[in-house]
């Protein structure tokens, strides 16, 4: 036997094969190509689509990573965006009636808005984040030099710096704290008009909180939804396979859960709550999943009786059928979080409703829709642009559309037609 010539053909095969997973990996043969849209052709969307192009067009991620849904993830997950900017706001403390302090960050605009009028985009972020993280702070300097406000919600808990004031946290649906936000800034801008922005599990809430009562979508201009997943209880089977990946990032989630639950264990756990035990808190550090925290520690906040309960009654699945103002709904088909099964809930309603638009992208991954040449990507992202570049268009559409449609953009042709007869 030859033992060099077969040494050599080893390490000729394992870097043949490392080689073969990197490109499998950076999915480097995977072509680019315009978001697949779903929607009907009436007369709002044809405007919107043709006003927002950035929609109808290739979107090109970084050719050496941007094709890998996990690398999008990452980079996302651990360095947020590129050269982040600093926005200046005020904190804001809200006092909630069972004696928790929600607070949210506001900040003015930095030029006047393109249709001359006030415009706020009442933002809420994905799990466990605020209005300090990198992705939320890019999105935010770019809309005020756009000249929107923006209204940044820090889900309960979140802020490393704020202590809780109640034996309560926020949970996966839970929509008091928002709406305390959008009730401050009604309030305080009576001449505003709001766009509603929403990111992963902010995407639920935001739905949520827009479909459970008519009243909550008054002076709501349009709504966008990034990389939910629609359904918590359908989620939640996905979560344990390990298909992309998916029980590693269940597992990576929960780790930062837990985290965040214990920087409070003094008033979850201690003489004032009635919620939790001693046993909750011990099933808490041996927990590997979002489904054991949910069932052991976050439906007892609400008084859920079983985690199927907590999650029938906090999905917007339920709800977001009785959203009437335009709404635009994004995610990614290489998302690692988001299972491509529950990609049917927004395709089947925007095939139903006139007022939903659905974008699914081929790459992005989860948050991430990085743009780039070849390796370095661009401080913004295909994301902050069709979100801005969506609500541009439907202020432009308000000021500009016949008066027939004054009572909401999402009327109907006839209407008008019937209107000029």
């Amino acid at each position: 036997i030859n033992m060099p010539a077969m040494f050599d053909g080893m390490k000729l095969a394992a870097v043949a094969t490392v080689l073969y997973v990197i490109v499998r990996c950076l999915n480097l043969k995977s072509p680019t190509a315009p978001p697949d849209l779903t929607y009907q052709d009436t007369a709002l969307n044809l405007f919107l689509l043709k006003s927002c192009p950035i929609l109808t067009k290739e979107y090109i991620p970084p050719l050496l990573w941007g094709k890998s849904g996990h690398l999008q993830t990452a980079l996302y997950g651990k360095l947020g965006r590129v050269s982040s900017p600093h926005p200046f706001g005020l904190r804001k403390y809200l006092p909630m009636q069972d004696g928790a302090t929600a607070t949210f960050d506001l900040f003015e605009p930095l030029a006047g808005h393109q249709s001359g009028e006030d415009v706020t985009t009442v933002i809420c972020p994905g799990i466990g984040n605020h209005s300090e993280k990198h992705y939320i702070r890019t999105f935010v300097d770019y809309s005020q030099k756009q000249g929107y406000r923006c209204a940044v919600l820090n889900h309960l808990g979140a802020l490393p710096n704020i202590e809780l004031t109640s034996p309560r946290m926020f949970t996966y649906g839970c929509t008091w704290e928002f709406a305390a936000m959008v009730g401050f800034i009604k309030k305080t801008y009576p001449q505003t008009k709001l766009i509603v922005v929403g990111f992963s599990l902010g995407g639920n809430i935001v739905c949520k909180f827009l479909g459970e009562n008519r009243t909550n979508q008054e002076r709501v201009l349009c709504c966008v939804s990034v990389c939910q997943g629609y359904s918590a209880l359908r989620a939640q089977e996905t979560f344990l396979q390990w298909d992309q990946c998916r029980r590693f990032y269940n597992f990576l989630m929960a780790d930062n859960m837990k985290k965040i639950i214990l920087s409070h264990r003094s008033v979850l756990f201690g003489v004032g709550s009635t919620k939790m035990v001693d046993t909750d808190l011990s099933r808490l550090y041996t927990a590997t999943s979002l489904m054991q925290i949910d069932d052991n520690i976050m439906r007892k906040f609400h008084g859920h009786n079983s985690l199927k309960e907590y999650y029938e009654k906090e999905s917007c699945v339920h709800y977001i059928h009785n959203i009437n103002v335009p709404l635009l709904l994004v995610n990614s088909g290489d998302d690692p979080l988001v299972h491509n099964s529950l990609l049917t809930i927004p395709r089947t309603l925007a095939e139903k409703k006139e007022n939903v638009i659905f974008a699914l992208t081929l790459h992005g991954g989860h948050l991430g829709f990085f743009e780039g040449a070849v390796l370095f990507p661009q401080p913004l992202t295909w994301m902050d642009k069709v979100i801005v570049g969506y609500a541009n268009a439907i202020c432009q559409w308000e000021k500009q559309k016949p008066p027939c449609q004054s009572q909401g953009a999402h009327s109907s042709e006839t209407k008008c037609q019937d209107s000029k007869s």
